[in-house]
């Protein structure tokens, strides 16, 4: 029986197709404008950039230049790179100047669509920015789409690792930018810490297309991007609590070795408090105060340290360093250190010495930042499968554009066997097949581990003509890739390995032609050598086309199906012939999930012998069921990630933007005047209540706080004896004496220096406080779950907490600035000064998926001289190659020995 919903769709179609049709007419009139552009020299084409900034000058919009803009921009392809955009690439560049995603399949030109969208946003003059995943792909892109962009009269700029602030602010003034998301961020986040307007490198964010929408925004969303510093020494109050923690007994505290948790029991938390106490620790009463909530962390890592952690099984001590043991593989991780202060417990706990943590000075979720944008949209292969997560949080519809010319592609039932031995030694026959036909395989792996056990696997049967892709070597990665498409070829790829690279049936010609005749100056020998590998690459085509075209081969199913189609869509580009096919085994990850001791029962009665497999379509039903499930899970942890993280964004964009307006404020001298003001009524307000008599007022302690806050040794014990005096007079009193003392110090300043004091002291006292501010938001963080226990929402708890510590940094603010203000004083210096150096910093985002920190910028992460490393000391050696000899001496490739996952 058809359900109505089918039945409406086989008459109407689906609101996807209605979308694609209805973009239909606006394809026909840029179809319409191509005789009359391709008709105009290229002098007449450059000028048309000209004539549409004019229009948008005089009221038009760029919806209404979008059908004459984008047949410039398809002319200008034409002859700058000898592309021309077929008539779904012009769907998906209306899809994204639209603000939405254009799930086009791979080998459909997405980097080529983006210039239609990216010229006509450009027009405006305020910047576009095209994300992407890698360096190697920013920099290729805007080379190659940069020559576009360059034949109608707009600029491109690219930002990479390694640039300098004079050549961001360049790149980022141009018309168009090529960015990774990391750089972006980090910049924004570098920015929000300069003391001056003209240090800044970004402009506002205008309008971004991002490139593997699905990768940036959703896998890489987890994890928030940081800036760290290094912190002052606290090394004597990790002594100290830890020497408390040694007092309790088990009564005092519950473990849970399974959930790798250690808990205070109320015994434990009553006794803590008066160990704290007695110690001088603890503000206020309770431990569980607002302002004790630094305490309550060290105090809990102190405990996982004694209780949950065991030398010589979770790490070791050795050269007076307490040194991790990866539970998995047993081997020492020299350099990994627990975060949070966790580490500094261990060391405080081994009576070593206590290394410095880094303290969180800035940070963003990829979220937060790219909701910042005016406008934004995005372009992958696979999207539809998450357009709940993206409508959702990013408000951003799916479109799936038609492929130009129909899939041949075969995709295959999956083959579940017993064993993963016996799905490894199916995979290898099937690659042997395959490879003895000339037929090119790409095997898809979930795991860095994975990829080299089937490598090894295929050197013990035989088969050394392989490569292997692990996603760590970008611009090595897109020549691999580029070429495994050639007859024969068999390359083992995880599935972010050479993302952005087509495969191309018999190979690519251009990066061949590039690698090959590198040497080779331009002139007839060039030409000929150029013809005979376009010739050699065609024939090549033609027997991968007859052996079947490619084939993805994949080792195991992802948690998620995007993924699983990302692998697919390598295959049955444009329309050439591929097949596709997935070997399980019921020890795989997922189906485990999914009771996998009820279906090794069922196959055993079944009668499935060994080496033999099930085929079912009922199996691919039953496995994109558990996908589901696994996703919606996964979209729940992020929506509840960005929960907590919008509490914190919000408090950052009050911070950023206060920061911005005092940077571009000509004269902070109110500002500070009524911070003063404040400070004088909290002090009054303290001191002299309104409802108390004088003989009530606390003096001795009123004029002890004027001192310390105020800078002002004032009679204030006389004037309180004076007959019928009131608070009104005292603060009066008060105020006048301060607004004396900061008028005498601007007049002996100067207007001009005490206004760049004034500035000075408000940025610099906003930003310290800032930064403990996110500190003991993540140790608030770390310990609000525990309130569910009582029957309360932990998120709202967070809220409300968050937004009285916000409070009370604030009231800290005009305390901190007042007192500093009212101290300051002119010390005149050498005029050849060198200036204070910047505060060292570093950038981290651990990737979601290996929990390796993708952007290190520690020293730790620099490349070092092989002959400068110390072979006992791995702090000496800096970022090694996942393939170089290891820098102690083991003989081993650095991937088997230190550099183990």
């Amino acid at each position: 029986m058809v359900s109505f919903g089918n039945l409406a769709r086989k008459i109407f179609g689906s609101s996807n197709d209605r979308r694609v049709k209805g973009m239909r007419p606006r394809v026909d009139a840029i179809n319409a404008l191509e005789p009359e552009i391709s008709a105009l020299s290229d002098e007449a084409l450059r000028a048309k950039t000209e004539e549409f900034k004019n229009q948008l000058a005089n009221g038009a919009t760029l919806d209404d230049i979008l059908i004459p803009a984008f047949a410039t921009v398809r002319e200008a392809a034409k002859r700058a790179l000898g592309l021309r955009p077929f008539d779904v690439q012009l769907m998906g560049g209306m899809v994204l100047h639209g603000g939405n995603i254009a799930e086009m399949r791979t080998g459909e030109g997405k980097t080529l669509v983006a210039t239609l969208p990216v010229y006509l946003n450009a027009l405006a003059g305020k910047g576009v920015h095209v994300v992407t995943v890698n360096d190697y792909l920013a920099s290729r892109d805007a080379e190659w789409m940069g020559r576009v962009y360059g034949f109608l009269g707009l600029t491109t700029g690219v930002i990479v690792h390694g640039l300098d602030d004079e050549q961001r602010r360049a790149a980022y003034n141009c018309d168009i930018t090529y960015a990774t998301n990391n750089e972006l961020g980090f910049d924004y986040l570098r920015d929000n810490m300069k003391y001056e307007r003209a240090q800044m490198v970004q402009r506002p964010h205008f309008y971004a297309i991002v490139d593997e929408v699905d990768s940036i925004l959703i896998d890489e969303a987890r994890t928030p991007l940081i800036i760290s510093g290094p912190l002052e020494d606290r090394s004597e109050m990790y002594n100290t609590v830890d020497a408390l923690v040694t007092n309790l007994e088990p009564a005092d505290y519950e473990v849970d070795e399974k959930q790798r948790t250690a808990i205070f029991t109320e015994e434990g938390t009553e006794k803590m408090e008066t160990l704290l106490n007695e110690a001088g620790l603890l503000r206020g009463e309770s431990l569980y105060d607002v302002e004790n909530v630094a305490m309550v962390h060290h105090v809990n890592n102190a405990l996982k340290a004694h209780r949950l952690f065991q030398r010589d099984k979770d790490y070791i001590v050795r050269n007076n360093e307490v040194v991790i043991i990866d539970e998995f593989t047993g081997r020492m991780m020299p350099g990994r250190r627990y975060s949070e202060g966790l580490h500094q417990a261990l060391e405080a706990k081994e009576h070593v010495a206590i290394q410095p943590e880094n303290q969180t000075l800035a940070s963003i979720t990829f979220q937060n930042y790219f909701r910042m944008y005016k406008k934004l949209a995005g372009m992958t292969g696979t999207a539809l499968t998450e357009a709940e997560e993206f409508a959702n949080i990013y408000n951003l519809g799916v479109t799936e554009i038609p492929t130009n010319v129909t899939v041949q592609r075969i995709d295959e039932d999956d083959e579940v066997y017993r064993s993963v031995e016996e799905k490894y030694r199916a995979i290898v026959r099937e690659i042997r097949e395959a490879n003895k036909k000339g037929q090119p395989i790409l095997v898809g792996t979930t795991s860095i581990e994975k990829s080299e056990l089937l490598a090894d696997r295929l050197r013990q049967e035989g088969i050394k003509d392989f490569q292997v892709l692990n996603a760590r070597y970008h611009e090595q990665e897109a020549a691999i890739v580029a070429q495994a498409g050639r007859p024969g070829a068999v390359t083992i790829a995880t599935n972010m390995a050479g993302r952005g690279t087509d495969i191309q049936l018999g190979g690519n010609a251009d990066m061949r032609i590039a690698e090959e005749l590198a040497d080779v100056p331009a002139g007839p020998e060039r030409d000929a050598k150029e013809k005979a590998i376009r010739a050699d690459i065609a024939k090549l085509k033609e027997a991968a086309l007859g052996a079947g075209g490619l084939y993805v081969l994949a080792t195991e199913r992802h948690e998620s199906r995007r993924i699983d189609n990302q692998l697919r869509g390598r295959s049955g580009r444009q329309g050439d012939p591929g097949r596709s096919k997935f070997y399980l085994s019921i020890q795989d990850d997922l189906m485990r999930i999914f009771g996998s001791d009820r279906m090794d029962g069922m196959l055993q009665k079944l009668g499935l012998k060994d080496d033999e497999a099930i085929i079912h379509p009922w199996i691919n039903k039953a496995l994109e069921k558990a996908q589901k499930k696994v996703e919606a899970r996964n979209f729940d942890i992020r929506k509840n990630l960005l929960k907590y993280d919008d509490v914190m964004n919000d408090q950052r964009k009050v911070v950023f933007d206060q920061r911005l307006s005092l940077m571009d404020g000509e004269n902070l001298t109110e500002t500070t005047a009524e911070m003063r003001q404040d400070v004088v009524d909290d002090l009054i307000q303290r001191f002299i209540p309104e409802t108390a008599y004088a003989e009530q007022w606390d003096i001795q302690g009123f004029k002890q706080a004027v001192l310390e806050q105020l800078n002002l040794d004032l009679p204030v014990d006389e004037w309180a004896k004076e007959e019928g005096i009131a608070e009104e007079e005292m603060s009066e009193r008060l105020t006048n004496a301060a607004n004396a003392a900061a008028e005498d110090r601007a007049t002996r300043f100067g207007p001009e220096i005490m206004a760049y004091v004034e500035r000075s002291v408000v940025l610099q006292t906003l930003d310290q406080l800032w930064r403990e501010h996110i500190v003991n938001l993540d140790h608030l963080r770390s310990v609000i779950g525990f309130r569910g226990y009582a029957q309360r929402d932990p998120l709202n708890e967070y809220k409300s907490e968050s937004f009285e510590m916000f409070q009370a940094m604030l009231s800290n603010l005009r305390q901190a600035v007042t007192a500093q203000l009212m101290r300051v004083e002119l010390v005149r210096e050498a005029a050849d000064a060198p200036p204070p150096a910047a505060p060292q910093t570093f950038g981290h985002h651990i990737d979601a998926t290996t929990g390796e920190d993708d952007f290190g910028e520690g020293a730790e992460d620099a490349y070092v001289d092989p002959t400068q490393r110390d072979p006992n000391n791995p702090r000496t050696w800096g970022k090694v190659g996942r393939n170089e000899p290891c820098p102690c001496g083991s003989g081993k490739k650095f991937k088997h020995c230190h550099g183990a996952f």
